[in-house]
């Protein structure tokens, strides 16, 4: 079986050190970026990804700025999206689908429902 690849996309490099970790743990390969424009550069490129995990709360470009630029890039226009936020308050699920996400979780992150979520991505 192939190793799924996700790219995490977050500006707290504690927060990346601890999915890097668990993910790995659980046979998954990770790349990750601080920032979304860094994000968005090597999604241009021709790098496998599976899923992309970006925290929607991070200076410059957020990602309710980032996820609808991720998905008009054409190779990737069907990637999974999972938004990350600390901020778990009443609407923030439907503003992260509303950008474009197609899964929400909240921080600290619940390993088995990321799990869960990432069991989503298409097995080609």
């Amino acid at each position: 079986m192939t190793k799924r690849k996700l790219l995490i996309i977050d500006d707290d490099s504690r927060n990346i050190f601890a999915l890097v970790n668990t993910l790995r743990a659980k046979s998954f390969e990770c790349l990750s970026c601080l920032s979304a424009e860094e994000g968005l550069k090597l999604l241009k490129t021709d790098e496998i990804i599976d899923a992309v995990l970006i925290d929607m709360m991070m200076p410059e470009m957020d990602g309710y700025e980032a996820i609808p630029l991720i998905k008009k890039i054409p190779s990737r226009n069907s990637v999974l999206i999972v938004a990350i936020t600390a901020q778990a308050m009443t609407g923030d699920k439907e503003k992260c689908i509303a950008a474009g996400a197609d899964e929400y979780i909240s921080k600290p992150v619940d390993v088995d429902k990321l799990l869960q979520v990432l069991s989503k991505i298409d097995i080609v």
